[in-house]
């Protein structure tokens, strides 16, 4: 059965010559583009099984949807610019036998600071990427987009994707501000929100993400992924609250 893998790009040059290089025994990698102004591009073109097509960014689960149209075979494997498909994973997947009524779902290894996070609600992590197009699609959700199950089975893949989650605080700060904007573009006139209710989301998912969740147990790291959780969370509703009072 032949699949065909579909990757978001925006500015992603930093780990795009290690995710394409995984993804050489793939017929068809389908880059689509949303406005690069790095060398992604470049990239992508050294690469003879990938495809590129460029378009607006309209939030994930449409883009992702616009993708997975210009693929020439049903079968997609969704991954982002910053996964990594180990040859486990790999060999794993090709020497599936698809089911159209199935989709399979496979554990993501989150890295930070070149650490492999296991706390802070980020292992186990498994995400549902290969499904049979004719079956389902991505949601049409802005940002947290996710496969549709319906009535499908889901399989559950033993190998994994490695996920370059963030390098950096510049990264956070950068996927902070892209989050939360297109969580209150979503949730504009549909969630109540206000500057209280910011605040209180914002301490619940701190101590959620660092007690809960048992952040305190990977150092340093643990202990700013949970401020960037709990960050995240206040600007999502503060932001939500603003948008909320534009009408």
């Amino acid at each position: 059965m032949m699949i065909s893998i579909t990757i978001l790009t925006k500015n992603s040059a930093k780990y795009l010559p290690q995710v394409l290089s995984a993804l050489r025994s793939f017929e068809e990698v389908v880059v689509y583009d949303t406005g690069s102004t790095d060398n992604t591009l470049e990239i992508a073109h050294q690469y003879s099984n990938v495809t590129i097509h460029e378009g607006p960014f309209v939030g994930f689960g449409p883009t992702h949807n616009h993708a997975s149209e210009t693929a020439k075979y049903d079968w997609i494997l969704s991954i982002d610019s910053d996964e990594v498909v180990t040859p486990e994973l790999a060999a794993e997947i090709h020497s599936l036998e698809l089911d159209p009524h199935q989709v399979y779902a496979m554990p993501r290894h989150n890295y930070y600071n070149g650490k492999w996070i296991k706390s802070c609600g980020w292992y186990p992590d498994r995400v549902i990427r290969l499904y049979n197009r004719k079956m389902t699609c991505f949601s049409d959700a802005k940002v947290h987009e996710s496969v549709l199950v319906k009535d499908l089975h889901v399989v559950k893949l033993k190998s994994p994707l490695i996920h370059h989650s963030y390098a950096n605080t510049a990264d956070f700060l950068q996927k902070m501000q892209s989050y939360s904007e297109l969580f209150a573009q979503q949730n504009k006139g549909k969630v109540y929100s206000s500057t209280a209710k910011a605040f209180l989301r914002g301490v619940f998912t701190f101590f959620k993400s660092y007690i809960l969740k048992k952040g305190f147990l990977n150092g340093p790291e643990g202990f700013q992924i949970s401020i960037y959780n709990a960050n995240t969370a206040f600007y999502k509703y503060l932001k939500l609250a603003e948008k909320n009072r534009e009408d």
